[in-house]
């Protein structure tokens, strides 16, 4: 097969266009909305920790996933390929895993996740073997194809994942939630398409064994508005292009003590505070069902750089480093300090 030839600068500005379009002002806000409130995070009494992700949050979930399999119990990922697919290599992240006119060269990334276990730069991969993966594409989004997704399924698989694919929905590229202000097929910001079903509910029911009804009244718990310096490896979150803030839902139950799971989401381009304040936050469709389940729910917050104009996760390397999806990577890590802190 042909393909295409174009300049590195070419390339590049495709780039920045991967997996985000530009931003169009929010809607207003779900009635079951919580105003943050400025805060630390805190340590509470946490029994396990899953990660979700979309787009290239969806990229980043499974780099957190795999490089500490023994910490993470479980992934959720919507419209997002496989891990290490970029291969720090920005043509291969372009047309390799948004497009699929290049291959992902899925059996090479999976004996890369091998022989990196191999050295300890990510935990061993028996401890994926059994972990809860729920995957979502939508029929409609040609931001990254089916086939790519398909790869990711495959991933999982071949070490041993039990893996929900859900590909029957006629999505857009988005995370799909009943509180979206997006039609259900579309490719538009904020990239929260109501397709009339609650995906919330099977990947919860998948990542945790079951899930009780969501609080459809006012929110119980708070809503915490946190440094992300305190957390970021160099200390100034912003020079990892990552916002001077984050947020983290915690339901009244686990602030009490109980014994709680913990949730890090993750959302894609154009979807961090800097773009469309806390919309992702508010309709991600997951603090309401945090107040009925003892979840608490961790939302890390990207933001825009020279490097990353579309406020997207590192997930090509767009730091400069190559060790972005092993431990080590400086997003990776600075999103495990905050899990460090939050589980004890």
């Amino acid at each position: 097969m042909k393909t295409p030839r174009k300049s590195a600068a070419a390339i590049a500005a495709a780039l920045l266009l991967i997996l985000a379009l530009p931003p169009t002002p929010a809607r207003a806000a779900t009635p079951y909305t919580k105003a943050p409130v400025s805060g630390s995070l805190g340590t509470y009494n946490v029994s396990g920790v899953h990660v979700a992700g979309v787009s290239s949050g969806g990229y980043l979930a499974t780099q957190l996933h795999v490089a500490y399999s023994a910490r993470i119990r479980g992934a959720a990922i919507f419209a997002a390929g496989p891990y290490y697919c970029a291969q720090n290599n920005v043509a291969q992240a372009l047309y390799g895993c948004g497009d699929n006119v290049y291959p992902t060269h899925l059996s090479a990334l999976q004996s890369y996740t091998r022989t990196w276990a191999s050295y300890g730069w990510i935990d061993p991969v028996g401890n994926l073997s059994g972990d809860p993966v729920y995957v979502f594409h939508g029929t409609n989004d040609n931001t990254v194809k089916k086939s790519v997704t398909d790869d990711l399924v495959r991933y999982y698989q071949h070490f041993g994942s039990n893996v929900q694919y859900d590909s029957g929905s006629s999505a857009g590229h988005a995370w799909v939630t009943p509180y979206g202000t997006v039609g259900c097929t579309a490719t538009a910001s904020p990239f929260l398409n109501n397709c009339g079903t609650d995906p919330q509910n099977a990947l919860l029911r998948k990542l945790l064994g079951g899930v009780n009804a969501p609080n459809t009244g006012p929110l119980g718990g708070t809503l915490v508005r946190f440094g992300q310096n305190t957390f970021a490896v160099n200390g100034w979150a912003n020079g990892l292009s990552m916002d001077a803030n984050g947020f983290a839902y915690v339901p009244s139950s686990c602030a009490a003590g109980q014994s709680c799971r913990l949730l890090v989401t993750l959302h894609g381009c154009l979807q961090g505070y800097s773009s469309i304040g806390t919309a992702f936050v508010d309709r991600a469709n997951l603090n309401q069902y945090a107040d009925t389940n003892n979840l608490i729910v961790l939302y890390p917050q990207a933001t825009t750089s020279g490097a990353n104009p579309n406020g997207c996760w590192d997930w090509w390397g767009y730091l400069g480093a190559s060790n972005y999806p092993i431990k080590g990577g400086a997003q990776v890590e600075t999103v495990m300090n905050m899990v460090r802190r939050l589980d004890g």
